[in-house]
């Protein structure tokens, strides 16, 4: 070969490893792309982002174009690196080409370009969009009858390229999604998304006012007492009026109506205050969370009582019980205040009715959901006995000291922070 074939078969050589780069960096690029962002680009009618999802929608066909023009770039590099060193070296110049080809190629056109698309994917699908879909172009005739021999072969197996390829997420991986968004989103928007997401794995029983904390209007308590009670509640809101006990529901009060009534004149009795009272509406216990958001959505109530199979009352839920699981608690603020206290040195003083998701919520630590939903229940379940006041118990890292013991129950507790050797244990 004269000096000058050498010196043009060595830049045609420096160009052949540059195009294998190029194949390796948009395979990598495209493949790592992030679909849901591109999907999004892409309604927004970003060009690019166009061009791409017409690209990706025949992985078959983008894959093929690729992988053709990185192997004749490899292999035709090969032939190139082989006649230049056989022209210095002989027979030998063959065998150190293919090592020291080899390593190049392993750096320069593998591992370099493909670790650079995956740190960007995007910044490297935004490069490779419109080369690559002038080498589908021009591979055209190769790309076709590679993919129908291979799609042929598919078909021998069972295997359709035409089914469909992307897959929606599912609920756990949505939580992951919302969970990396940390800094990106507020917490308390990345609580509501997850208070959504979490809706379906709730049931009633888990939001619901227990039936010891139901305050309502015993309508058979003398009339003073009666109006007692009804001026205990604030305007707009919804009490359960019963006969002597909560099982006897009779029916519901909207308070703003009768205070109105009580302030302006004082003719209102007992008689006429039951024309004032809807008809209570009753859920089984067990009932999924979302299902009786829509119950409440479809018939416009906004309380309801949770019975169990024997029809006994188990407490009550109200349309802001379920909202607040969502977007966190925004009527009652002052009562959490006072049922969960932090302390100077980092626990938390709470009324042992505390639900343990109210605590979580408020504190963002995590003692455990599964089981007894009240900070009461918790502790009895962990002790395996009755409470007595100066008890320790270690939940999952948490320590709960029993402060005070009321009923044969927890009246109050004191939660410390999790121990150090917990952290970072699920």
């Amino acid at each position: 070969m004269t000096e000058f074939q050498i010196i043009l078969f060595s830049i045609f050589l420096v160009l052949l490893i540059l195009l294998a780069a190029f194949f390796s960096y948009a395979e990598t690029g495209l493949m790592a792309l992030n679909r849901y962002r591109l999907r999004h680009k892409a309604r927004m009618r970003n060009k690019y982002a166009i061009s791409l999802m017409q690209l990706l929608k025949r992985p078959d066909r983008l894959l093929g174009a690729i992988l053709i023009g990185n192997t004749f770039a490899n292999m035709l590099a090969s032939s190139l690196a082989t006649l230049i060193a056989y022209h210095y070296l002989g027979d030998t110049g063959a065998l150190i080409s293919a090592i020291v080809l080899t390593l190049i190629v392993l750096i320069f056109s593998e591992i370099a370009p493909k670790t650079l698309a995956a740190l960007y994917p995007d910044r490297a699908a935004r490069l490779v969009t419109y080369p690559i879909k002038f080498f589908l172009w021009l591979l055209y005739p190769a790309v076709w009858l590679a993919n129908a021999i291979t799609n042929g072969l598919f078909r021998l197996f069972g295997i359709s390229i035409n089914s469909k390829v992307f897959e929606p997420l599912s609920r756990e991986e949505l939580r992951s999604v919302v969970y990396d968004t940390a800094g990106k989103i507020s917490r308390k928007y990345q609580n509501m998304l997850l208070g959504i997401l979490d809706l379906n794995k709730l049931t009633v029983d888990d939001v619901m006012i227990p039936r010891n904390e139901i305050v309502g209007i015993d309508i058979e308590q003398p009339w003073q007492t009666v109006v007692e009670q009804i001026n205990k509640f604030y305007q707009g809101d919804w009490a359960p009026v019963y006969r002597e006990d909560i099982n006897r529901i009779i029916g519901v009060l909207y308070t703003r109506d009768v205070l109105r009534l009580l302030l302006a004149q004082n003719t209102i009795n007992k008689e006429s205050l039951q024309q004032f009272l809807q008809h209570p509406y009753f859920v089984p216990a067990g009932t999924q969370l979302h299902t009786q958001l829509g119950y409440f959505q479809q018939s416009h109530e906004k309380i309801a009582f949770v019975v169990d199979e024997y029809g006994e009352v188990l407490g009550m839920l109200t349309l802001n019980d379920i909202l607040e699981e969502i977007v966190g608690d925004f009527t009652s603020s002052m009562s959490i205040s006072k049922r969960i206290k932090l302390q100077a040195d980092g626990c938390y003083l709470v009324d042992g009715a505390v639900s343990v998701r109210e605590f979580n919520r408020t504190s963002e630590w995590n003692l455990p959901l599964r089981g007894p939903r009240t900070v009461n229940g918790l502790i009895i379940e962990h002790l395996e006995a009755l409470p007595h006041s100066g008890t320790t118990v270690l939940i999952e890292g948490y320590p709960l000291e029993i402060v005070q013991v009321k009923d044969k129950r927890v009246k109050l507790t004191r939660i410390f922070p999790r121990l150090k050797e917990y952290e970072g244990k699920l």
